[in-house]
């Protein structure tokens, strides 16, 4: 095969600037869906673990297999995303992929099914970020922050309305017709996104108006993987970055169960709880883009983690009472806003035509930190109590600030 180059002279460029944006908002609606199935999940987990009988752990366990899954195919996945034109195809197909496991929960009683399940929920989701992040990063090379932030805002409208939906829905119904009733919609709006997004050929036109090299072959995928993996800034924004997971995946594994058990909420408020989470992260992302475009990264990130650790010190001993529920809301300003600075700042450090693999190195070290997050957080849970869980996570985002302060600012690229 060989090497195929896509460009497109600048006037043409300029002349088709409006029809990226609508794409912008395409995708972002889709990657609402792959956070909608997840979030939903997070909310289950006390009922679930109420009815087979699971400890802290057995939970924990779970999440951690679904991320340990994610982080071995992230990379494969990434490659792959870079090789295939029909990147519409790619996106349907993770849509699809996310939710039917899902429903297969539904209908299951053994803990060794839903562990299976987890698994591919957590390779499903490998298509979508490192074929949909580049490729917004790619169309704005000067509003990059802002336009892979507004993506972002998409996964944090679906991590807040699901728990938010599901709460209400729980209220009449059991955890498993919930399931059921919640996989229809969704794949009702991957149906949509097959068709307005599956036929576009997203690779060799469309919102792709940067000139782009398309490596083909193997071999030539395993050298690009091995450059990358030499590059500095790359690898210490995926360390900060897998620290960063690893400290929101045992959050949400754990808010709710602290919620329900420790504070008797019932199903419903749990759900607005988690909805004022994510709510805030909603609101913040975009502001967040748009000031790394202008201020720099490294300083919003900086500040955001350093915020994150404050508010997760004051949960850890504000004990039962409301303070504790209006930090919740705090914590969502800072934590989920920096996710999608982060993945900017990792493009501004990618070459040309290696975007997905970049976003699939650094989603496949975010999984492995994601999947030591739950069990973790379980096993402290099981031997100290739940509010050790936000002790544990305070220091872990201390770690991933680290990491950030140190990375070295590289100059920004056209992926």
């Amino acid at each position: 095969m060989s090497t195929l180059e896509i460009s497109a002279p600048a006037p043409a460029i300029a002349a088709k600037a409006s029809r990226p944006f609508a794409d912008v908002w395409l995708i972002s609606f889709g990657h609402m869906l792959t956070h909608w199935y997840p979030a939903t999940f997070y909310l289950l987990l006390p009922l679930i673990g109420n009815e087979l009988g699971l400890s802290y752990g057995q939970i924990g366990a779970i999440l951690t297999c679904q991320f340990v899954c994610g982080s071995l195919s992230n990379v494969p996945g990434g490659m792959i995303a870079d090789a295939v034109a029909r990147k519409g195809i790619l996106m349907a197909l993770a849509l699809c992929w996310v939710g039917a496991p899902y429903l297969l929960m539904g209908f299951t009683h053994s803990y060794w099914t839903l562990l299976g399940c987890a698994g591919l929920v957590g390779i499903g989701n490998n298509f979508w970020h490192p074929t949909a992040i580049p490729l917004l990063a790619r169309s704005f090379p000067q509003r990059k922050g802002f336009v892979v932030s507004i993506h972002g805002m998409g996964g944090n409208v679906g991590d807040a309305l699901a728990p938010l939906a599901a709460g209400f829905l729980l209220a009449s119904m059991s955890w498993r017709s919930v399931v059921v009733v919640n996989i229809v919609p969704g794949m009702l709006m991957a149906c949509a996104i097959l068709f307005f997004v599956g036929g576009l050929n997203l690779g060799e036109g469309g919102a792709a108006r940067q000139p782009v090299p398309v490596a083909s072959g193997l071999r030539a995928r395993l050298k690009d993987l091995r450059e990358l993996l030499k590059n500095r800034t790359l690898v210490m924004i995926s360390l900060g970055s897998a620290f960063r997971a690893m400290t929101q995946s045992a959050l949400l594994t754990f808010l709710p169960l602290y919620l329900a058990r420790q504070m008797g909420y019932s199903p419903k408020w749990v759900g607005l709880c988690m909805f004022s989470l994510q709510a805030a992260g909603f609101a913040m992302t975009p502001i967040a883009g748009h000031l790394s475009d202008k201020m720099g990264r490294q300083r919003i990130i900086v500040s955001s983690m350093a915020m994150t650790m404050v508010v997760l010190l004051g949960m850890a001993f504000a004990g039962h009472s409301d303070v504790f529920v209006i930090l919740v809301a705090f914590l969502g300003f800072f934590l989920f806003a920096v996710r999608s600075v982060l993945q900017a700042w990792l493009l501004d450090a990618t070459p040309p035509g290696q975007g997905g693999t970049s976003i699939g190195i650094m989603f496949g070290s975010q999984a492995l930190g994601a999947a030591v997050g739950p069990i973790s957080g379980g096993i402290l849970a099981d031997h100290y109590g739940l509010s050790v869980v936000f002790l544990f996570l305070a220091g872990t985002i201390v770690i991933a600030n680290l990491f950030v302060f140190f990375t070295p600012t590289p100059e920004r690229r056209v992926v």
